[in-house]
């Protein structure tokens, strides 16, 4: 079993001691409490008392077997959740950073990144887009902000290259959320600060704590290179450097991670994806959701090109790119206006054809950006409705969503 420092050699290292060890330009982070304890969570009973935080972590109600979640000890180690000390999870707890207040730049502030930097893409609901680079997500993973008057999450694992964005609504509450630094089958476990339950990054579900098997409503994003988004979006929002905290930005240690995957390592522990040989792990997959069912898309399969489907009774449209690879996904039966009333029959909906870095549909021969908009043809300005997607590799997505229709 591999730990994160060793997937791919000295350069999860630098990153580890990066992560657990740097200060943020304000001085020194404050101490860690600490408990004079040889507890274990598996001795603790149903309920155990965290320093630090507010509420127990109440181990009684879980989806998972406590051992199956594993600490990253950032010095090589890995402990698994029913044999941790609450001074050990205090310790680690945010130790590779969220960032709550981060900041943004415009697009001409990215010249430091180079034009095939992925970024995680993210359009607001009042139609404001922000990027936010792999480069950076790295050395944080979460992201908690309100854009567009909607609390969201922004979330990253690099060990899964999964690009997630949420709702921090849950039940009328708005939760915040950190980093255990404790991974379940190789992907990102975060907890939210309200209630100090675990969640699991890829399907947003909580498997340990007050909020178990209460999931989180996913938003549409992509996850795209730099110079693709920007020219989708010049007028983006980028989220700056100016962290609070002494990162190298500018270097992504994970580079390499997909092929050290296809030769058979393993990040950090083994998941159900490693009897699937659909696909290879690395493959870059798009997961849709809609109305609780699934579907999931090799992006590295379709390379440029398009798929044509229906999901939940909908009619969707998965626009590729091998660049990346990157995609996105939309309702493919737009709302159009009066002044385009009539170029669709009622109830009328399209389907896509790919060519030359477009997308063209059958049924008004409009032309299509990757963005979902017609650039072109009798429906220009028509926007597609995006849908609720997920870009993970392939090992990460089926761990968490086994019953998924993989289609070709």
């Amino acid at each position: 079993m591999l730990n994160r420092l060793t997937v791919v050699g000295v350069a999860f290292a630098v990153l580890a001691a990066a992560c657990a060890s740097e200060t943020s330009d304000a001085g020194t982070p404050p101490p860690r409490p600490t408990l004079p304890s040889s507890l274990l969570a598996s001795e603790a009973g149903d309920r155990l008392d965290v320093p630090g935080q507010e509420q127990p972590l109440v181990l009684g109600k879980r989806t998972v077997e406590l051992g199956e979640i594993v600490f990253d000890t950032f010095n090589g180690g890995s402990v698994p959740l029913g044999r941790a000390t609450p001074t050990m999870i205090a310790r680690l707890s945010d130790a590779i950073p969220p960032l709550d207040s981060p900041r943004y730049e415009e697009a001409a502030a990215g010249d430091w990144l180079d034009p095939t930097d992925l970024v995680l893409g993210y359009v607001a609901a009042d139609g404001v887009a922000y990027a936010y680079p792999h480069k950076i997500l790295n050395f944080h993973e979460i992201v908690n902000d309100t854009l567009g008057g909607e609390p969201v999450l922004i979330t990253y694992c690099p060990l899964c290259r999964s690009s997630v964005v949420y709702d921090r609504r849950l039940d009328g509450e708005t939760l915040t959320f950190g980093n255990t630094s404790a991974l379940y089958l190789s992907d990102m476990v975060m907890f939210d600060r309200e209630t100090y339950s675990y969640w699991w990054q890829v399907p947003g579900e909580a498997i340990v704590g007050e909020l178990a098997g209460q999931r989180l409503t996913p938003l549409p994003s992509e996850s795209v290179e730099w110079r693709t988004w920007r020219a989708l979006h010049p007028e983006t929002k980028l989220l700056s450097r100016d962290t609070g905290f002494v990162r190298n930005y500018d270097r992504d240690p994970f580079t390499n991670l997909g092929a050290s995957l296809d030769e058979g390592a393993r990040p950090f522990q083994s998941n159900p994806a490693e009897t699937d040989g659909r696909l290879a792990p690395s493959d870059v997959v798009l997961g849709l959701e809609v109305d609780g069912q699934h579907a999931v898309y090799s992006l590295t399969r379709i390379g440029d090109g398009v798929r044509n489907g229906w999901l939940a009774e909908r009619p969707v449209a998965v626009f590729s790119t091998s660049a990346g690879p990157g995609g996105a996904a939309f309702f493919a039966d737009p709302e159009l206006g009066d002044d385009l009333d009539g170029e669709l029959a009622e109830n009328e909906s399209l389907t896509f054809e790919a060519g030359g870095g477009v997308w063209r549909d059958d049924q008004t021969e409009s032309i299509w950006d990757l963005s979902g908009r017609a650039i072109e043809g009798p429906l220009t300005g028509t926007q597609l409705e995006r849908v609720p997607s997920r870009a993970t590799f392939w090992y990460a997505f089926i761990a968490a969503f086994p019953e998924a229709e993989l289609r070709d």
